[in-house]
Parts: C-alpha cells; structure tokens; sequence
C-alpha cells in the first residue's frame, strides 16, 4: 500500500507477466474491494475506509464499454500492456486510451522510456522534477501528480515539491524557457538560449539543455493529450477515489465497477448511439469536400503570392477563434506552486499589435535541421522523435466513420498544418485555403483549446466535432495534435539553440 491507503505495485518487484495479472486483479476482480462492499463483506463492521473509484473507465469523454478491455486485448496489445506496465511501474489510464493506435503507442512508449530512464545528461529525479514543472503550467494534476511519486521514488528530495522556489537555482532558471515554450514559444530567443548557457556555477551544458527541452515539450503536448482525451485519474491517484458511500439506489458499488450503471445510463448511451442525419451528412460533406479540393489541386495551382496570402488569412482567422466557453482559470495552489508566474498564458501572436515574423519551414525545419541536432548532443533521441512524429503524421486505416477505402492524408495534413499555422509555421508549397474547407468552426475550436489552452477543455466541445465518427478517430485526431504541437515548440526551441551555436 502506498502512503494514501490504496493498493499499488511496482514492476521491480515482480515479473512483467504475473505484474499484469496482479493490475488485472487490481482494476478489475477487485473492483467489489475498491468499491463499498457488497452484501456479506465485513469491511464496514472492521471499520476499514475503502476507496471506490470516481470515474468509469479510462476517460471521462470515451464511455467505458467502448474502450479496449484489459484482458480482451490482442496479442500486439497484450504486449505493450507488459511492456508498459514493466517500465511505468504501472498500467495508466494514458496507456489505455493511446492502446487504440497500438503503432503509436509503441513508439510512445519507447520514446517515453528512453527519455525518463535510460542513460542521459540529467539524472533521474532532475527528470521526472521538469516533468512535473511542464505538466504544471496546464494546471495537469494527473501528470504532476503522477510523476510526484516516480520523483520520490527515484530518490528525489521532498524539499523540492513545496515549491518551485526549493529546488535548486539550475531547475529554476529553466522555469523562463518552461513558461515560453508551453504558452508563446514564438518569443524564444538565442539570447534565453545564452542565459542558461552561461549563468556559471548553475549552467546547463547544452546536451543537458537538449535533454530538458526534450522533455518539457513532451510533457506539455502530452497535458494536450491528457485533457483532449477526458483522462481519468487511477484510483489510487488524487481525484481517482473517494471515500463517500455511492449516491445509487436498487443496487450495488460493486455492479458498478463491474460495469452496470443503472437503466437510465444504458437509455442515455443509447441514444447517444442512434446516428442523426445531420452528423451522417456531415461525413459525406466533407468527403465531397475532399474530392472536390483533389480536383481542383489536379486542374490548376495557385502562385506563391496567393498561396502566402490564404496562410496570413488563415493566421489572423485563427487568433479569433475561441469557444464561448471560454474563460480564465485560475491555477490550484497544488499544481502552481511547481512554476513561477501562473498569470502568464497562451496569447495569440498577432494581437495589440504585436508583429512576430512567420517561421518559414524551408528555413528551419525538423527533417533537415532539428533532427541532426537532437540526435547530435543527445545520441538516438533524435531518431525516436523523427519515427513518431512520422507515425503520427502518416497513420491511417483508411477510414472516416462508416467508409471504408478513404484517402485520409488531405485531411491529416490539413489537420497538421493548421496546428502549425497557429504556431506560425508556414509551409511554402501548402495552400492554406483547403483548411477553412475541410475543418469547421467546432473542430477548429477543439483543436485550438486543446493544443493552446489545454486544461479548458470540456467534453462539450469533444462530443461537438465529428460526431458521427468513431472515438478511436477522435483519439487519432489527438495524436496528431500531441506530435504537430511538441515539434512546433521543438523547431523554435531547437532554431534558437542553433543560432546561439553559430
């Protein structure tokens, strides 16, 4: 048991296989224990508090039923359960939404691995501290609170989680380049670059520097992830438990957890099921959309005038989108204490009159010039990040909702590039006018919130876009927003290392 009276193991101290049959039997066989107890339990009369579970599965926004089943995984999934609960200690909620992209989640896991305990320039709880540094500027309790205890377990001094103030002046420093790159990483410059670099007894050496930027955009597009996806807390993870007895009448917690939630949840789900011709003819819109720009793209090509044009159009369009629900969200003091300066967030790059240049990719891109410099000063990390980002962008099943045999890539790169534009990173050869075609209003206000100002994110605006396709879709939607959202933030981060370096 760990401190908070809940049941949790570790991998270290048990083979990866049984490790799973023992997270089995924690999330779900003891489902009756975790829950408050079904006829013939003595807990009450032992006078033991248990814990039941708050939530319903993995995500709050994706109903349970229509997750991936521990223990009713494929053999491919069977495997990067093992393999994820072998590294993490643990088999997260993250896990078990990503496991729709097994792909994915392979090179994720992999790349998540490398960089949080395999031989680098930062020591373990240097690690998991910036971890908890870059999920805190999106006020993300389930990362930070996540990464507390892989912190303490690594041997961290407990000194440091009171405040960003307690830890040493090195990891404070970095809290500036934290702050722009999570909210404006458009306004970093060589000469941030050079203050870190320089600041004599607590400097970083550049490779540590590398390894620290690694890991906070990483962290930061994963709160992305986090908060698009409805992530729910563990149970034995803050805001995954309570103590209170259940509020259901006519039967138990522990049918509950077993997965029955009463008549007017099944009615509801239901009819949340029953496809709408409104959202059906959504689908086959934005499909002749699709085959409509294809031809266009066949019979002429706009000049580079026009197509520079359509991508200031498209930036300036983008800073005026925002959801009604919009609102200012003030950090918990929990979560605020690991960074400096909670006022500061996300401003769109235009606006008071604020003129930041356009970063052109044919100047500085990540296949020709990032990549070589990750890879250069943090051997190998560099090709991780090259092969997820590729997966990311290129995976397909050739799908959209109930059609099968679709060339999707139009829309993915559509998807992609206007995350980029947001960041104002232009591609010369992309006409920017096929996005305003191919993403509407409520997509875009999806895509914004959750890339720019994660931690506002409702499953109103999630249930609001595409709503006729599948969840595994959104869920993929999400991965490209988590990889276009950290290589954007890498690419200005990275450019300004490069110009410090020459």
């Amino acid at each position: 048991m760990d401190a908070r009276g809940v049941v949790c193991w570790r991998a270290a101290d048990v083979h990866t296989h049984s490790s799973l049959v023992l997270y089995q039997w924690h999330n779900h066989t003891a489902a009756g224990m975790f829950g408050t107890p079904c006829p013939g339990h003595p807990a009450k009369e032992l006078g033991i508090r248990i814990p039941r579970p708050l939530g319903h599965g993995p995500s709050r926004f994706i109903p349970e039923k229509e997750t991936i089943q521990v223990g009713k995984e494929d053999a491919t999934m069977h495997t990067l359960f093992a393999e994820s609960f072998a590294t993490l200690g643990r088999l997260d909620n993250v896990t078990l939404v990503m496991v729709f992209h097994p792909q994915y989640l392979e090179s994720f896991l992999k790349t998540q691995h490398y960089l949080l305990q395999m031989d680098g320039p930062l020591p373990l709880h240097y690690r998991h501290y910036i971890g908890i540094m870059a999920a805190a500027r999106h006020q993300c309790s389930y990362l930070v609170n996540l990464h507390v205890n892989d912190f303490l377990h690594v041997g961290g001094d407990p000194k440091w989680l009171n405040g960003l103030e307690n830890a040493p002046q090195k990891l404070q420093n970095l809290g500036e380049l934290n702050k722009m790159l999570a909210h404006r990483p458009w306004l970093i410059t060589k000469e941030h670059i050079e203050q870190l670099l320089k600041t004599e007894e607590n400097s970083w050496s550049l490779a540590e520097l590398i390894h620290a930027v690694v890991l906070l955009t990483h962290y930061h597009s994963l709160a992305s992830f986090t908060f698009g996806c409805g992530i729910s807390p563990e149970i034995d993870c803050e805001g995954g438990h309570t103590f209170r007895p259940p509020s259901v009448s006519n039967y138990y917690i522990c049918d509950i957890t077993n997965g029955y939630h009463g008549v007017d949840e099944i009615h509801a789900s239901q009819a949340g099921s029953i496809p709408s011709t409104e959202s059906v003819c959504e689908v086959e819109a934005l499909m002749e959309k699709m085959k409509q720009l294809q031809e266009c793209r066949d019979e002429e090509e706009a000049s580079q005038e026009e197509m520079a044009t359509r991508f200031e159009r498209e930036k300036r369009e983008s800073m005026f989108v925002c959801s009604s629900e919009d609102e200012e969200s003030a950090a918990t003091r929990d979560v605020s204490r690991h960074f400096e300066d909670t006022s500061y967030g996300y401003k769109d790059f235009s606006r008071h009159g604020m003129h930041v240049p356009t970063f052109r990719v044919q100047d500085y891109s990540w296949e020709d010039h990032g990549y070589s410099l990750v890879n250069r000063l943090y051997p190998d990390v560099g090709q991780l990040l090259d092969e997820k980002f590729h997966i990311a962008y290129n995976l397909t099943y050739n799908t959209m909702a109930m059609h099968k045999d679709v060339d999707t890539s139009m829309l993915r790169r559509a998807i992609w590039n206007y995350i980029h534009c947001m960041f104002g990173i232009r591609y010369d050869d992309y006409d920017y006018g096929e996005i305003n075609q191919l993403l509407d209003r409520s997509f875009k206000v999806y895509i914004k919130t959750v890339v720019c100002t994660p931690e506002k994110t409702t499953k109103r605006m999630y249930d609001s876009f595409w709503r006729q396709f599948e969840h595994s879709e959104k869920v993929h939607v999400n991965l490209l927003l988590v990889e276009a959202r950290m290589q954007a933030e890498l690419l200005y981060a990275l450019r300004a290392i490069t110009r410090y370096m020459t």
